[in-house]
């Protein structure tokens, strides 16, 4: 895949076009039936498949104090964008100055000028331009005009809403990382670098990897069962992973007001990650958070905690 930082970085003449153009934050089930259409199209065109996105999310510049919290970071996006079979992605850097362009230059002088689509496909709800003016109807009448025709992919629905990005997060925010897997179409997982902590994991006879996020979203507090996967190159190798315990909240065991954390027993793994990237991925809720009267009590319960995620990830 071919990533170019910004649309004034395009050098020569993209091969057929066929883009999509949108946020994408978390690459959900709605974005995918996007990509699969555009992925399509550009295979039966002999053409090449365009995303073209933005970072940071454009509500981060124009109403930080609102903005949400994003299920993936950029690297993670791209990764899955690839996956999709996206062959191009755009990363255009967004600023108050670009947010400022009138939809109808937008079109014509970065989509037309810039890419050359020969079709663009984009969701139900997509707006862009000066304050969000630019609407579809906008777009599908100016695109013919310049030469590239436009369609409107509808909705996806489950469990009779559609599949967005808002009603992931709330899933994930009440521990229903299952009903999240089925809007995702995969686990949810976050990323980040393990830091040192306080090893009462070890002395409970359950070390733990203390995550240093990376994400903006975590899970709601409770204990989840998931993998663990290395993402840089070590000892173990990138790539290597575990089945995984992760309790994302306040260890309130040993702690008053402590700050949200996530930290996973890596099952079957003895060894040193400080200062490895890891990727924590949430399965299934075994139960919530709560304290426990002595550290004794903990250990039974992790215990517990274990053997039941074994259970449930003996096919993942």
């Amino acid at each position: 895949m071919e990533l170019i930082r910004g649309s004034d970085a395009i050098r020569g003449a993209l091969l057929r076009p066929v883009l999509t153009v949108g946020n994408f934050d978390g690459l959900h089930r709605g974005h995918q039936a996007i990509l699969d259409t555009v992925v399509g199209r550009a295979r039966t065109l002999a053409g090449r498949a365009v995303v073209y996105t933005f970072d940071p999310h454009p509500r981060k510049v124009l109403q930080p104090e609102r903005a949400p919290g994003l299920l993936t970071t950029l690297e993670q996006k791209l990764e899955l964008l690839e996956a999709a079979g996206a062959d191009v992605v755009i990363v255009e850097t967004f600023t108050r100055d670009f947010a400022r362009t009138p939809p109808e230059v937008f079109i014509r002088d970065v989509l037309h000028a810039r890419i050359r689509p020969i079709e663009v496909y984009v969701g139900y709800d997509f707006h862009f331009g000066r304050d969000r003016q630019g609407s579809m109807r906008l777009l599908t009448e100016m695109g013919p005009h310049l030469g590239f025709a436009v369609t409107i992919i509808p909705e996806v629905s489950l469990d009779e809403g559609d599949v967005n990005s808002t009603r992931i997060r709330q899933l994930l925010a009440d521990g229903r990382t299952e009903q999240a897997r089925a809007m995702l179409g995969r686990d949810f997982s976050v990323r980040g670098r393990v830091r040192e902590g306080e090893r009462r994991g070890r002395g409970l006879g359950f070390p733990t990897a203390n995550l240093d996020p990376e994400n903006e979203v975590l899970p709601g507090p409770g204990v989840y069962a998931g993998r663990a996967r290395l993402l840089d190159e070590g000892d173990p190798p990138a790539g290597s992973s575990w089945p995984a315990v992760t309790n994302v909240g306040r260890r309130p065991t040993f702690e008053r007001d402590g700050l949200l954390a996530a930290e996973a027993h890596l099952i079957g793994f003895d060894g040193d990650l400080y200062g490895r990237r890891l990727e924590l991925s949430f399965r299934h809720r075994l139960r919530p958070e709560r304290r426990f009267p002595d550290a004794e009590a903990l250990r039974k319960q992790i215990a517990a905690d274990v053997a039941e995620a074994r259970r449930r990830l003996e096919s993942v």
